[in-house]
């Protein structure tokens, strides 16, 4: 089973800013998230056997709750807003969020397209997906790379990460069987006492 999990949530989340490759540590929250989200995996797992993650002081932290030393992979590092990183979502411009939407291959200055978070990340996926068919891998990530994960198992177009949510600590399930890679879960999360 593959286990997709987003980082627990950091200041800049709980500000509402973008946070691309802005490298910022957990808060106390992001830490109950990452704390909470591995103990579920643990107990639903028989046993994690490879953890990937990307450089990022959120996405590190949040693996380290694995006890698996991580491979750091930075295919699985969160898109680059470019100019646009740590600004709050409330004040980026209309525009911006159209040309999104509208065009996978619209990079703001600076930054990176969609298209090109989705060329790293399906090749970490072929790379992940093939070993976790018989084993536990858990990989935290950032949500671009896991909605873009999930629309290459879903063969959708790219748009769908406008139409999910995919909270902090999040889980998404990918199993790999006898018609390829399927998704089992979506966005679970475990509540916070």
């Amino acid at each position: 089973m593959l286990y997709l999990v987003r980082h627990g949530r950091t200041a800049a989340n709980a500000q509402h800013r973008l946070q691309g490759r802005l490298d910022l540590p957990l808060d106390e929250v992001g830490e109950q998230q990452a704390a909470a989200m591995a103990a579920h995996i643990r107990s639903v797992s028989v046993g994690i056997d490879e953890v990937w993650c990307s450089s990022t002081m959120r996405a590190t932290q949040t693996a380290a709750h694995y006890g698996v030393a991580p491979t750091v992979d930075d295919r699985w590092i969160e898109v680059d807003f470019g100019i646009y990183d740590g600004l709050p979502l409330r004040d980026l411009p209309e525009s911006v969020w159209a040309s999104w939407r509208e065009d996978s291959d619209y990079a703001p200055e600076g930054g990176e397209s969609f298209s090109s978070v989705a060329a790293r990340v399906k090749a970490a996926c072929d790379e992940v997906l093939a070993r976790s068919a018989d084993r536990d891998i858990v990989v935290v990530s950032h949500v671009t790379p896991i909605k873009t994960a999930v629309a290459w198992v879903l063969e959708t177009p790219l748009d769908i990460m406008f139409r999910t949510q995919l909270s902090h600590g999040a889980l998404c399930r990918i199993g790999v069987g006898a018609f390829g890679a399927t998704l089992h879960s979506f966005n679970e999360t475990i509540p916070l006492a």
